[in-house]
Formats: C-alpha cells, sequence, structure tokens
C-alpha cells in the first residue's frame, strides 16, 4: 500500500493492517530459511511497510483519535 492509501485508513485499520503484516512477515522470515523466497528484498520492503504503519498508529494514539 501506498502512504497516502494508509492515511486514509481508520485506526482499527491501521491496527488490522500491522497484525497481517507482522504475520506475513514471519512467515516470510520462515520461508527464507527454507529457502523458498523468490526476491529476499522482500523482507526489507515488509519491514518499511510495517514501520510505516506503526508510525500512523503512533500518530493516531498522539492526536487522541486511536484506543488506548
Amino acid at each position: 500500500m501506498k502512504k497516502k492509501e494508509l492515511k486514509s485508513l481508520s485506526h482499527a485499520e491501521l491496527v488490522s493492517r500491522r497484525d497481517e503484516l507482522n504475520r506475513k512477515y514471519m512467515d516470510l522470515r520462515f520461508q527464507l530459511v527454507i529457502g523458498h523466497v523468490d526476491n529476499p528484498l522482500q523482507k526489507r520492503n515488509m519491514r518499511r511497510e510495517i514501520a510505516a504503519v506503526n508510525t500512523l498508529i503512533r500518530q493516531n494514539e498522539l492526536s487522541g483519535q486511536g484506543n488506548k
């Protein structure tokens, strides 16, 4: 997802997106160990997307929009 698309998501949607990305990241890490990954740069891109989602979640919490 692009950053503009992520910014339009609600707090609950961002949290669910983060959880989904974390599960995919764990699966990707296991696949890397086994050696069944086509693009090893996927790991870096996924980490960056998780960081962007975490940043937006934190911004929502600080602005008072997020549920604590």
